[in-house]
């Protein structure tokens, strides 16, 4: 390994350490003046040692499960009342993990064969945390568990309504070029790839088209602030799978409902009438779709 890719690990490992040390700040501060927690699916009300317990686990579960899909990450849903101190500490452990995420894509960019050797080698600067994962197999980093940020309330919440969002998706562009190679990765023999190569050439080679991958169900809320921000705004919605801190003076958390303990079946959104995909893909094996 030449000194620069050193360099770049030695650095990339003292961030994870920051990013560690600073989660760990958090947990400690809530251990050190305990407030009001709520925890998804569990009753209420919950206790001290449970919601401590809960809370560090939280935001330190940055390791794979046996058959974990590495483009999925587990959530850990719920409220923390947190005076001036916690939040302090979450803030500044949220710049740790932007820190982290920064220095992991400028190594992606440059160096990423070194991205292997750092999943192998950062377990063993903090084996405490994977203790559970002993007698599992190695224990591996799962990178983006590391740097997903804490859901932060900026203001005081009046209340927070939770609601499943499971209408997601991801739209690519691509053009029919990019479609027509990726078609040919298949296997060309296969009817339904021929069939797809012949409407993909009975198009015009400068056509747009939309390659749309469905997300995975996430929790939403709702933020109602007690009063409007300098901007003037009175509310916001945010993803949290991440316990979601709110200031509070008093210790206690806003009004907030009990969302269905699963995402719904079907989708629950109406379509848009100004939905600009097709309702059935033009290449299925792709899941690509054209413009309206």
């Amino acid at each position: 390994m030449s000194r620069p890719e050193y360099r770049l690990l030695a650095e990339l490992e003292a961030a994870f350490d920051a990013l560690i040390e600073a989660s760990e700040a958090v947990a400690a501060s809530y251990h050190q003046k305990p407030t009001a927690c709520w925890i998804f699916g569990e009753p209420e009300p919950v206790s001290t040692e449970r919601a401590g317990a809960w809370l560090r686990h939280a935001l330190l579960d940055i390791w794979y499960q046996d058959g974990q899909d590495g483009r999925a990450t587990r959530p850990h849903i719920g409220l923390v009342a947190a005076g001036k101190a916690m939040m302090e500490a979450a803030i500044q452990a949220n710049a740790a993990k932007t820190d982290f995420a920064a220095l992991l894509a400028r190594i992606k960019e440059s160096e990423p064969e070194l991205i292997p050797e750092a999943k192998a080698v950062l377990p063993f600067r903090h084996p405490e945390l994977h203790d559970h994962l002993r007698g599992q197999g190695l224990a591996r980093v799962h990178l983006k568990q590391c740097w997903r940020a804490i859901p932060l309330a900026e203001a005081p919440l009046a209340r927070v309504r939770l609601a499943w969002y499971a209408s997601g998706r991801s739209i690519k562009r691509l053009t029919v070029r990019e479609a027509e190679q990726k078609l040919l990765k298949l296997d060309t023999d296969a009817a339904h790839v021929q069939i797809q190569l012949r409407r993909l050439a009975g198009i015009p080679s400068g056509e747009p088209l939309a390659q749309v991958q469905r997300q995975a169900p996430l929790m939403r809320a709702n933020l109602f602030y007690r009063e409007p921000l300098d901007d003037g705004r009175t509310r916001r919605a945010m993803n949290v799978a991440l316990p979601l801190f709110v200031p509070s003076i008093d210790g206690r958390l806003p009004d907030h409902n009990l969302p269905p303990p699963h995402p719904p079946a079907q989708r629950t959104r109406a379509r848009r009438s100004d939905e600009k995909l097709e309702d059935e893909p033009f290449l299925a094996s792709l899941r690509v779709y054209r413009y309206r």
